[in-house]
């Protein structure tokens, strides 16, 4: 057996059977493969429906919600297998891409960690081979200034050719081919973040320990997203997922560019926001960007101070 799949399941039981079912026609293609749903104690039944329905998978059991990445890490011992899927219960794969995944992997031996085509449900491509974000390009992308800065390298590169694998910084968690041997010299995912950039930084300490993460075009994933955040209500999930994402930001300018890069990352937020204003008071337009901008950098100050200036998660 060559492939245990980490499937982190919160509150998507309408969504359990269907990427069951699209993983293991894909596993079929490979001789088969081991899997582990891990349940991040759902309100919808989702693991009781797990354990009548699908009795193949092994099922582990969270008393609470302890985020994406810290519940994958519960599955690592229960992985035994020289490759290892992180698979979202959102993301539904095509027969053949497991068996072209681990093919591409057999013929690149550098290749630690390895992404897929990412689609919508119309067909429409989600962003798929990113670069990493710094203080700069993330100001830049807020504050709508990237095309007069062509020279910084942008999160989503503007001229990549999505039919043609290819070294990118990091790939999206949503479908995450990593190999076991990788895991096992730099580890799965850093507690420190509960949701968003744990991916990102995983990336980051992959590339740093001389592997190589690759984006293959052969490997379809309709990916539709979002899917756990409609069960806590369309307002609260997204004050929610706000929150958290301006959390991992802070985390990871942190952990990564130190403390002037957190302190940089906070005044440009903010003055992208004043900038971001100044325009639409220029075209005489309505003001809402600007007192949301406000209003996230007010959150970003206030998640700092909670933070111990980005060193310690508020979950």
């Amino acid at each position: 057996m060559q492939l245990t799949t980490i499937i982190v399941s919160y509150n998507t039981r309408h969504l359990l059977d269907d990427c069951l079912a699209s993983l293991h026609a894909a596993e079929a293609a490979i001789g088969g493969g081991a899997c582990v749903v891990v349940d991040n104690a759902s309100r919808d039944s989702s693991a009781d429906h797990l354990a009548q329905r699908h009795p193949e998978v092994q099922l582990i059991r969270l008393p609470h919600n302890v985020g994406f990445g810290r519940a994958n890490n519960a599955a690592l011992p229960h992985v035994h297998t020289p490759f290892v899927l992180l698979l979202n219960t959102d993301a539904f794969m095509t027969p053949e891409s497991l068996r072209l995944s681990l093919d591409y992997m057999a013929a690149h031996p550098r290749c630690g960690v390895l992404g897929a085509r990412l689609l919508n449900r119309d067909g429409s491509p989600q962003p798929s081979a990113r670069r990493f974000p710094t203080p700069w390009n993330v100001f830049l992308l807020q504050a709508g200034l990237e095309r007069w800065f062509r020279g910084t390298p942008r999160i989503d590169p503007s001229d990549w050719d999505a039919d043609r694998p290819q070294e990118c910084d990091w790939v999206p968690g949503c479908y995450y081919l990593i190999r076991k041997s990788v895991i096992d010299q730099v580890g799965l995912f850093d507690p420190l973040f509960f949701l968003y950039a744990e991916e990102v930084d995983l990336c980051r300490r992959v590339k740093n320990a001389g592997w190589q993460v690759h984006y293959f075009p052969d490997a379809h994933v309709v990916h539709l997203g979002g899917e756990s955040a409609k069960a806590e209500g369309e307002v609260t999930a997204s004050r929610q997922l706000d929150a958290l994402s301006i959390e991992s930001n802070l985390l990871y300018f942190r952990k990564h560019h130190g403390r002037g890069g957190l302190f940089a990352h906070v005044f440009l937020e903010g003055l992208a926001a004043l900038l971001v204003g100044l325009r639409e008071l220029a075209r005489r337009s309505s003001l809402s960007r600007l007192a949301t901008g406000l209003q996230r950098w007010r959150a970003t100050l206030g998640l700092l101070r909670q933070t111990a200036f980005g060193t310690r998660p508020t979950r």
